[in-house]
């Protein structure tokens, strides 16, 4: 009687440790800490794009579009460890842009997201453009004070899927039904 149970035991054991291995480095991914401009952001004018990772990024594709569909990106985007910067063709005109982006994480996983932002122009609104001091939200305009960095942290990179975590279950589960079925069959 114990047999059946310590094999169910040991097929449990043995099921979660091969279910955990796999999704442990699937949770390194890295993430977008801080953008130029911030996510609801209004510039008076845009001269670059920056973007700043959690980790090194690779392969990254940056693309700066107008509401009329016009892409304002010139070049190629140049990556400087866990820095993505774009230039952009000059002058662009006040309106309301996105910025999307898509890198690869270290562990080889896409990421991508968007980033809306406004133009202003030389209107006399009273705000700060994007080049204003990090922690300097004194002279920021009211529509861009929920733009923070805990807001941009809060944006998931665009990531999609099931998470590990669900994985790890299923996997669990299917684990101890196996181990079940190899203690409870009738042996010879």
């Amino acid at each position: 009687m114990k047999r059946p149970f310590l094999a169910a035991f040991a097929a449990l054991v043995a099921a979660l440790l091969l279910c955990a291995a796999p999704v442990l480095p699937a949770q390194a991914h890295t993430s977008l800490k801080s953008s130029d401009p911030q996510k609801n952001a209004q510039v008076k004018t845009l001269q670059k794009v920056t973007l700043e990772f959690a980790d090194s990024v690779q392969f990254p594709v940056v693309v700066v579009r107008g509401e009329d569909g016009k892409r304002y990106e010139k070049g190629d985007p140049v990556v400087d460890g866990p820095k993505v910067t774009e230039a952009v063709t000059e002058p662009v005109p006040p309106g309301r842009y996105t910025i999307a982006w898509r890198v690869v994480s270290p562990d080889g996983h896409p990421l991508e997201g968007e980033i809306p932002f406004t133009v202003v122009g030389d209107q006399s609104v009273g705000a700060a453009t994007s080049a204003a001091a990090p922690g300097d939200t004194a002279s920021a305009p009211a529509a861009a004070a929920p733009a923070t960095a805990a807001a941009v942290q809060a944006d998931d990179g665009g990531q999609k899927g099931v998470p590990g975590w669900v994985w790890a279950v299923i996997f669990g589960i299917a684990g101890i039904g196996i181990g079940m079925f190899l203690s409870l069959r009738k042996k010879p």
